[in-house]
């Protein structure tokens, strides 16, 4: 996950072939099999631009090496995104609600935004070679050491909510308690351990993941 400087094109492939998979099995599940309705179009837009999105981030904006397990391990991830959120849509029996589709993509869109532009704030901190050993603590990463990863949780809370069943809610809440008691224990510990008193000084003075809260 960290410390990877070369381009892992082919770990990429292996992620962007299974997205396209994942979409092409959603779009049946979504047009096929629930037919054609206005929220089901919704949610499959909504799965084609966090598609495009992670694609950017992946080639283009942020194009970091990535290790063949985290590969793998995103593609999982992915796959519950691209196929939980249309089968649990379609095994629904609620009635739509337009409250919760407003919010659902108001958090989408907010959570996708947060997540990318923190990132892309960051960037050229990380790509200036005067800026070597020192920990990045600007942006939108003085109000929360993972606000990045608050973005991911917003995003997969919308698209919890778009995809209008109760059950939805329960992916967005794994992945809360994935970062809380993996990724952000796991990444806390590389920054101790790469950045030293930098990062002591900083996690005593910032929030983990929610600003202001936690």
């Amino acid at each position: 996950m960290y410390g990877i400087n070369n381009s892992t094109i082919k770990e990429k492939i292996f992620i962007l072939v299974a997205e396209i998979i994942y979409l092409v099995i959603a779009y049946y599940l979504l047009f096929n099999t629930y037919g054609k309705s206005a929220i089901s179009l919704g949610l499959y837009i909504a799965l084609i631009i966090t598609a495009l999105r992670l694609t950017a981030m992946m080639f283009i904006w942020l194009p970091r090496g990535i290790a063949m397990q985290e590969a793998i391990m995103n593609s999982i991830a992915f796959g519950i995104y691209y196929l939980g959120f249309p089968i649990l849509m379609i095994t629904s029996k609620q009635d739509p609600n337009i409250t919760m589709l407003i919010v659902g993509w108001l958090l989408f869109l907010g959570g996708s935004i947060l997540n990318t532009v923190s990132e892309l704030l960051r960037k050229p901190f990380k790509d200036n070679p005067e800026n070597k050993g020192k920990l990045y603590t600007g942006g939108l990463f003085k109000y929360a050491i993972h606000i990045n990863y608050l973005g991911d949780c917003l995003w997969v809370l919308g698209l919890a909510l778009i995809s209008n069943n109760i059950y939805s809610l329960l992916i967005p809440l794994s992945l809360f308690f994935v970062f809380v008691f993996g990724y952000i224990p796991k990444s806390d510990n590389y920054l101790q351990n790469k950045y030293g008193e930098q990062f002591t000084i900083y996690k005593q003075k910032t929030k983990k993941l929610i600003p202001f809260i936690w």
